[in-house]
């Protein structure tokens, strides 16, 4: 059966088992960036999230469960991020070798503040969905996670060792560059508060001092009450914040009316789930749309 990949579609779902690598299925956009760059030539990396999509919104299909039956290694960020996933793992075929790893294992989860009243329906098993799974926006936690996808790769495939821990020291190379950027640029500016229309910052916040307030919740689609938003914009107001941020992917409708309201303007914050077709003709990838953040916060930051 040919399955026919669309010129200029970037990592796509299509992807096909290759004999003889390390065959890794990785979940969304940055996981698949990191495994590219330690599995080098060695591996066969195939992303299940097709480029413009919301990884909260998304659900495997039967390919998808095919690649993945066959691959040794897949990768996942955890957390509560996708939800699927233990179905999905459920699913795969019976005599299956490959191996799950949860790549945020080992950084220190953030747990949200949404309101106690959502916490308790049901009991204790969607309080997942209460854990901040955003961990890769901050590029200290995905420090730990190219760390934990290098030991994978080790695991999976010891002889070629050497290969995939030069590579992974590129990549935390590049990693702990962009970090110090971001210690550097942001330790002197005079405001730490930032206006987010989605709760996508919070390790970004935490590991760089600054404060998020968010319109909605961590899931991109809820809906916010209005004292919620009354309450942004007395904040917006009284603390003289200029910018507010929205994210490609999802609507920018409610941080242009939040911003309207205050006189504020709309800048982009990119939580860095996936690229548009856009990024992708470009050559965009996780270091250049982290950059670009770093640039509009210190654009929103400075007094």
């Amino acid at each position: 059966m040919l399955i026919v990949i669309a010129s200029g579609c970037g990592p796509q779902s299509q992807g096909k088992i290759v004999e003889g690598k390390v065959n890794v299925v990785t979940t969304f956009y940055p996981i698949y960036e990191f495994a590219k760059a330690i599995g080098g030539e060695d591996a066969n990396v195939i992303n299940l999230l097709p480029a413009g999509v919301e990884p909260h919104d998304w659900t495997p299909r039967s390919q998808d469960i095919v690649n993945t039956s066959k691959a040794q290694l897949f990768f996942y960020n955890g957390a509560g991020l996708e939800g699927w996933v233990p179905q999905f793992l459920k699913g795969l075929n019976r005599n299956s070798k490959v191996k799950a790893y949860e790549v945020s294992s080992g950084v220190k989860l953030i747990e949200s503040d949404e309101d106690e009243e959502h916490q308790h329906e049901g009991e204790g098993h969607n309080h997942q969905q209460h854990v901040d799974p955003h961990t890769w926006v901050s590029p200290k936690s995905a420090m730990i996670m190219a760390e934990n996808m290098l030991n994978s790769y080790i695991a999976a495939d010891p002889s070629r060792k050497d290969a995939y821990t030069s590579r992974y020291l590129v990549l935390k190379k590049k990693l702990e560059d962009l970090d110090q950027q971001f210690v550097n640029q942001l330790k002197d500016m005079p405001r730490k508060e930032i206006v987010v229309s989605h709760e996508a910052f919070g390790y970004l916040a935490r590991d760089y001092g600054l404060t998020q307030h968010a319109i909605m919740g961590l899931s991109p689609d809820a809906e916010p009450r209005a004292r919620d938003l009354l309450n942004l914009s007395r904040l917006v107001k009284e603390k003289g914040i200029h910018y507010i941020f929205f994210e490609e992917l999802v609507s920018d409708r409610l941080a242009k009316t939040l911003a309207s309201e205050t006189g504020a303007e709309v800048l982009v914050l990119n939580p860095v789930e996936g690229l548009t077709e856009e990024q992708l003709k470009r050559g965009d990838d996780y270091f250049s749309l982290m950059r670009n953040n770093l640039t509009n916060l210190m654009l929103a930051l400075q007094g």
